[in-house]
């Protein structure tokens, strides 16, 4: 189907998106893991595994600026005052892709325990989680991560297991890459056939997203642990684009293509936000609750706070970057003019300091489902938590 509106020269910002893979940032663990200890005793942890959405992907950035140069407005945290340097977000996983940034949610978390540990990585798959044992494969230079985990599990008391996986079997992101494509070239809808898409993998990917559970607790078991001594924590996605009446640029012209960075038409938008995502996040929640492990909703975590949103501004060189007034979410970079096109569409500085929040208020709860949501004109610290059946 075509939609009407705007018809107009290609973009200069957007050449476009054919691939923004979810990211996950994680911090080299084997390094820093203590020599032999008693399973499980060691200092407490808390551990992230999975995708781009608790890795850290997208740190660098507070809020969005269309200033191309020097510190752009403030917005990005690489700047050095000469040049830039991704690994004083990213680190060393900067090179390899896994992203892991300072800023990720078990980074951001506060009283939860003695040791924080991240090894997702950007682009993960739920065979990047299971055992190299039972089929899983290394990757981006690193070993599956349920082997890493089993490092340290033998060396800390591990509490906490938080996880984000399955976007990426769905291929959220070439969703969302297509949908862009749509809006700035082919002039047509993409919610009919990426509707058809997502639901011929749904059944898969959620399976598989229980296999990874089965896999985690397998490595657990392994290490003397009972299901008593820890928490599987598993959350869902959040929405990256507003509705179309909360879109703060018209849906005709180029301004959501080359000013705000969310080249999508209305439909397609009301899809993605609430179609798409609530889909997503209710799958996800019959893999935690068949599984017994506990569910984080972020579906609406970034409700007002999305790229684009009429709630939110730009910081320029008036108005420097702000975690109630900016932009929760990096906007779609696919030129290379600022960062990497990966880190697109993906929770930014302020979006990681609020999942971090949520995960701090659900380590507080050892059972029971709940959905994190912000406080409008708030900041991080207004995250509460809902009880959801």
């Amino acid at each position: 189907m075509r939609p009407s509106g705007r018809r107009g020269s290609r973009s200069r910002r957007l050449a476009i998106a054919l691939a923004i893979p979810l990211s996950i940032t994680a911090v080299t663990v084997l390094a820093a893991v203590p020599s032999q200890a008693a399973t499980p005793s060691g200092p407490t942890a808390i551990v992230s595994m999975g995708d781009s959405y608790i890795s850290g992907e997208a740190g660098r950035w507070q809020g969005n600026s269309l200033t191309n140069s020097g510190s752009r407005d403030g917005t990005d945290r690489a700047w050095t005052g000469s040049g830039y340097d991704p690994t004083q977000v990213y680190g060393e996983t900067y090179d390899n892709g896994c992203h892991r940034s300072d800023s990720a949610p078990v980074h951001s978390a506060t009283d939860t325990t003695e040791v924080k540990l991240n090894i997702a990585c950007s682009g993960a798959t739920t065979e990047h989680i299971f055992r190299s044992s039972n089929g899983g494969k290394p990757y981006k230079g690193e070993s599956p991560q349920a082997d890493q985990l089993a490092t340290i599990a033998a060396n800390y008391n591990v509490k906490v297991i938080a996880l984000s996986i399955g976007g990426n079997d769905l291929d959220f992101a070439g969703v969302i890459a297509k949908c862009a494509a749509d809006y700035t070239f082919f002039y047509s809808y993409c919610h009919d056939d990426q509707q058809r898409a997502v639901d011929s993998r749904m059944d898969t990917a959620m399976a598989a997203v229980g296999t990874s559970i089965d896999e985690i607790r397998a490595v657990m078991s392994a290490n003397g642990y009972t299901a008593a001594d820890y928490r599987i924590v598993l959350q869902s996605y959040p929405s990256p684009i507003p509705r179309s009446t909360e879109n703060r640029y018209p849906e005709s012209g180029w301004s959501r293509v080359d000013t705000g960075g969310c080249p999508f038409w209305d439909a397609d938008a009301d899809w993605a936000r609430d179609s798409l995502v609530p889909q997503i996040a209710s799958g996800l929640k019959a893999v935690a609750t068949a599984k017994g492990a506990q569910f984080l909703d972020l579906r609406d975590m970034l409700q007002g706070r999305e790229v684009c949103s009429t709630a939110t501004r730009h910081a320029t060189a008036g108005q420097p970057p702000s975690p109630t007034a900016g932009e929760w979410v990096r906007w779609m970079e696919v030129s290379g003019t600022q960062g990497r096109p990966q880190e697109s569409m993906h929770p930014n500085y302020y979006g990681q300091l609020a999942q971090g929040r949520c995960l701090s208020l659900l380590y507080a709860r050892p059972t029971g489902s709940y959905a994190c949501r912000n406080s409008a004109g708030g900041d991080a610290s207004g995250m509460y938590l809902s009880s959801v059946s």
